[in-house]
This record gives C-alpha cells, structure tokens and sequence, in this order.
C-alpha cells in the first residue's frame, strides 16, 4: 500500500467510511518537519505488518483548508488515527518513534517492532 493523496473533503469522507483503521497526516509542503517524515511513514505504509490493516492517507492543509478546520489542524504535522469512522487519536511533530508506538497501538500486532520505534532517529528538517 502507499500513502494515499486526498484531494477532497468528499474523499476523506468516503475513506473513513470505506477503511476501518485510517491514519491522516496533515501537512504543509513548505513544512520542513513534514518533508523530513514522510519517507518514514511512506516506508510503514509498505510494512507488511501495517499495509493490509491500516490505511495510510495525507492531504495538504492549504489545499483543503476546510478539512483543516474541521479537524482543528493547528501545526504540522499532524497524524490523526480515526477508527471505524471515528477519531480516536491524534499526535502532532516529527517524531518516528512516539508515532510508531501510536501506530501500533491501532495496530496490536505491530507491537513486536516496537523495538524498531526506539531505534529510529527523529528527522531533521531542512
């Protein structure tokens, strides 16, 4: 799976509707903390042990401004972990292993590469 670009407030809607564990990066493509995670979650989007369990999506704050806003987006990035249609959880900054562990908390059986969030270095922006 990869991560998944939504164009529209419709799209969101639909997705959340159509996918039972949904994380939602929100970001900005002048965000320097932004552009230095997303190869980390582009490579957990691939992980067999998240790819068929979770759906990895992002949208562009100042492409969808109203989502943004419905959200309550206040900096970026912003990861919003959504089940079953609902927002569960959400976490804000740059960090691979506080997300990682949040990532396998919606995702019990990624908890043996928990060890993995402890290794990975926080992202320097550029």
């Amino acid at each position: 799976m990869t991560v998944h670009n939504i164009a529209s407030l419709d799209q969101f809607k639909e997705t959340l509707a159509k996918h039972p564990v949904v994380i939602l990066d929100a970001f900005a493509t002048w965000c320097g903390p932004c552009k230095a995670i997303a190869p980390t979650v582009a490579k957990w989007a691939q992980d067999p042990t998240y790819k068929d369990k979770t759906y990895f999506a992002k949208f562009d704050v100042d492409a969808l401004p109203d989502l943004a806003q419905e959200l309550g987006v206040r900096a970026m990035p912003t990861f919003y972990f959504f089940k079953d249609g609902e927002k569960v959880d959400t976490f804000t900054g740059a960090n691979p292993p506080a997300l990682l562990n949040m990532l396998n908390k919606y995702n019990p059986e990624g908890e043996e590469t928990a060890e993995a969030a402890d290794k990975a270095e926080t992202p320097k922006s550029e």
